[in-house]
């Protein structure tokens, strides 16, 4: 039977990965915020939900991979959770310290379709495969994946990844929208630095429970 605490921890944690891997403002979070700024909010919007989509799908494939090698996974707990937290704590030095104003492209004066909009963030993302090392040492970091895993709390935790993404894609194009007359170079760059620093925060957390042997998660 399964256990609601089990269903809420699953919840919390895939919540929590789609969010961070969602957050940093590479090209597709830039894109995301022109396109929100020069043709509307849901133009935007429509844009996260294919990056999202994309990382779903290499979500499963780092999930299920990791499935295959479980046994590996569970000796090594120790150390692939700090991996992991190595991991984060790189990308969250990289994403504080990179200017994601590099990324803006020219603006086109057509807004296109919710399709074309879609689409193009969808393969952009899809472009980029090494997201799957920030997945593994996600997964590593949280205990993602487990042996024995009923499908019911697999879906669960691939659904919850897709809710923190659409939800940060959301807030985001939320947020730019109602300051639009503010939003400036300075502010993408600025927001840039505070997702940055949290996650720095979050994984330098992680990697001092891991070494105290204590679980955090």
């Amino acid at each position: 039977m399964i256990q609601i605490e089990t269903i809420l921890n699953i919840l919390w944690k895939g919540l929590l990965i789609g969010i961070v891997v969602s957050a940093p403002l590479g090209p597709v979070g830039v894109l995301c915020i022109q396109r929100t700024l020069n043709k509307g909010r849901w133009y935007g919007f429509v844009t996260g939900i294919g990056a999202a989509l994309s990382d779903i799908i290499y979500a499963l494939i780092t999930g299920y991979g990791m499935s295959f090698v479980f046994d590996y996974v569970n000796k090594n707990l120790f150390y692939l959770q700090l991996f992991g937290s190595v991991l984060l704590l790189a990308f969250g030095i990289y994403t504080f310290r990179s200017n994601p104003v590099r990324a803006l492209r020219p603006v086109s004066a057509n807004k296109g379709t919710y399709l074309h909009n879609f689409l193009t963030a969808f393969f952009v993302t899809l472009s980029n495969p090494l997201i799957i090392f920030l997945f593994i040492g996600l997964f590593a970091r949280f205990a993602f994946v487990g042996q024995g895993v009923l499908m019911f709390e697999a879906a669960t935790g691939y659904i919850a990844i897709l809710t923190g993404a659409l939800a940060w894609w959301f807030s985001i194009t939320y947020f730019v929208n109602k300051v639009r007359a503010r939003f400036n170079l300075r502010g993408i760059w600025m927001l840039n630095r505070v997702i940055g620093s949290i996650v720095v925060v979050v994984s330098l957390i992680g990697m001092a429970y891991t070494l105290m042997g204590e679980s955090l998660y």
